[in-house]
């Protein structure tokens, strides 16, 4: 699936941007334009060697909107690989979202130029992406001296980089829209990495899991870790249903089997104590077939099912994401000796508590895997490692322009989590700058009300369910994934209105009433509903 939307998104981005990949284009040059009309499309690449697009209207009217993409994969993945295979390492710009033509159409007929760069490298690049994005504005001021405004959008890795500029640079840029934002590199790791530990912990001690070798080695070794990941996956979905736990479990997993402890539990167990989402692209844990498991489907057997699409993709971004920071930290950069899994769950085992089996077996299960047991070894990171993930940059949630803010509730690899965080600051941000407000107007007795600049818009799950089953009462996965769900998983509406919302916010200097909402579907708006943060904040 991933593979065929990026395929999609290189197509779509070219047709929609006409990019000139024909015309070589030194580092640091002004950028080559072809000069048509009625859309002029322009490349080049910057200083630090990352390649740009620019599309710019004939109508022209001085504002661009700057989109920077999410995470792609530094290593090429062979294509025998299920789910990401036939990956191939590029640094294609994309001036919108998946190449979207609706998105740009928009942007092109409001007078808006759009933008965009393929990054100088790929993984985690936010320190350097961010450097490119200025050299990025500046280029475009340079080539289009009438340019007033810059929009700054992003998707995943692309919201954390938005969000910095809106931190390090809001001089810079007029409104920001950091979509489905990822956390920290510490924090997003820290979900990543404990749910692909408790894998090799119960169900397969031959995963690696970290000090991945550098070269090429080291890539065969992390494609070979997805490859088991795919492979235990696969057995724990059969088990959920049999109840049989993988036949490549490790003696602490077989020790919990013997016990009578269903694999359900153990899988949901793992999901919790990262923080993975309990509702999944085809999983709400809330419907259950007609029948004697109407309720028992939803209370014991969906979430674990949930955990185990979930799970998947939370367990490759650990593999991949992994390899990435161990390669620029230059030793094992995740650690887990400190980390307390019963604390984390503290307030899941009671809520999931039948899906859990019970106290008792939840204690078991959490005994398992405490220090104490040597058959559950921690990761020990490298402290230099460590230290050069943690200099890294870390958003601090500030808020300084007009910002929307568009996440899935449900998304398994920037958790809403990330989003919440950011809410959960600026309400502390907006609260202090009204105390000043009010401080201002005893000294001058001219009160001036502070402008909120943040909207959230929460993309949602169906309210009434979305599993669906066989008439044999089997759970159908081969339906598109529900909204709210899987990564960034955005409908053009909902792309629209964030861009409407963005190029009004660029305009006037604030969030405009949000009418469009309906028409955008599946889009929640209310400052009461929460989202946990990622499990690294112990929030």
């Amino acid at each position: 699936m991933r593979k065929q939307r990026l395929v999609a998104l290189l197509s779509a981005t070219a047709l929609v941007t006409g990019v000139i990949v024909s015309i070589p284009v030194a580092a640091n040059a002004a950028p080559a334009c072809d000069g048509k009309v009625p859309i002029q499309s322009c490349v080049g690449v910057t200083s630090d060697g990352a390649p740009y697009a620019m599309s710019v209207p004939a109508n022209f009217n001085g504002t661009v909107a700057l989109y920077s993409h999410g995470y792609r994969y530094n290593i090429d993945i062979p294509a025998g690989v299920p789910l990401v295979g036939g990956y191939k390492i590029t640094n294609t710009p994309e001036p919108v979202p998946g190449g979207n033509v609706a998105v740009a159409t928009y942007f092109f007929s409001q007078g808006i130029a759009i933008m965009g760069s393929g990054f100088a490298r790929q993984g985690w690049n936010a320190d350097s992406a961010i450097k490119t994005n200025v050299e990025l504005i500046d280029t475009f001021k340079k080539q289009f001296p009438n340019t007033k405004k810059v929009i700054a959008w992003g998707s995943s890795l692309g919201g954390f980089i938005t969000q910095a500029l809106n931190e390090k640079h809001p001089e810079l840029i007029s409104a920001a829209a950091p979509l489905c934002m990822a956390d920290s590199l510490a924090a997003e790791l820290t979900m990543a990495g404990d749910f692909l530990w408790g894998l090799k912990t119960l169900f397969d001690p031959s995963i690696k899991g970290s000090d991945y070798a550098a070269g090429a080695a080291g890539n065969a070794q992390s494609v070979g870790d997805i490859i088991k990941v795919l492979t235990v996956m696969s057995k724990l979905s059969a088990g959920i249903s049999t109840g049989a736990w993988p036949d490549t479990s490790s003696a602490t997993g077989k020790s919990l089997a013997a016990a009578g402890i269903p694999v359900r539990s153990a899988l949901l167990l793992l999901g919790l104590m990262a923080g993975v989402p309990t509702q999944s692209a085809h999983f709400d844990s809330v419907s259950g077939p007609e029948g004697a498991l109407k309720l028992t489907f939803p209370l014991a057997v969906s979430p674990a099912l949930a955990i185990l699409e979930n799970g998947t993709n939370a367990a490759i971004l650990a593999i991949l994401a992994t390899q990435d920071v161990e390669l620029q930290t230059g030793g094992v950069s995740f650690d887990n000796t400190k980390t307390d899994y019963a604390a984390r769950v503290e307030d899941e085992r009671i809520i999931f508590n039948a899906a859990l089996s019970g106290n008792a077996v939840i204690n078991a299960m959490l005994g398992a895997l405490s220090p104490a047991n040597p058959g559950a070894p921690r990761i020990v990171g490298n402290a230099g490692a460590i230290a050069k993930l943690n200099a890294l940059h870390v958003n601090t949630g500030k808020i300084n322009v007009p910002t929307v803010l568009l996440t899935g509730v449900a998304d398994p690899i920037t958790p809403a989590g990330a989003v919440q965080r950011i809410v959960d600051i600026y309400a502390e941000q907006f609260a202090n700058e009204k105390l000043a407000a009010i401080a201002k107007y005893k000294s001058t007795r001219s009160y001036v009300a502070p402008v909120k600049k943040l909207v959230t818009f929460w993309s949602i799950t169906p309210s009434k369910g979305y599993t669906t089953f066989s008439s044999a009462g089997s759970p159908i996965t081969t339906t598109p994934a529900a909204p709210g769900t899987n990564h960034c998983n955005f409908t053009t509406a909902q792309f629209l209105l964030v861009a409407k919302t963005l190029v009004h916010a660029s305009k006037t200097g604030k969030l405009p009433l949000h009418s469009a909402i309906t028409k955008a579907g599946n889009i929640y708006l209310d400052s009461q509903f929460r989202a946990p943060w990622l499990k690294y904040h112990n929030q």
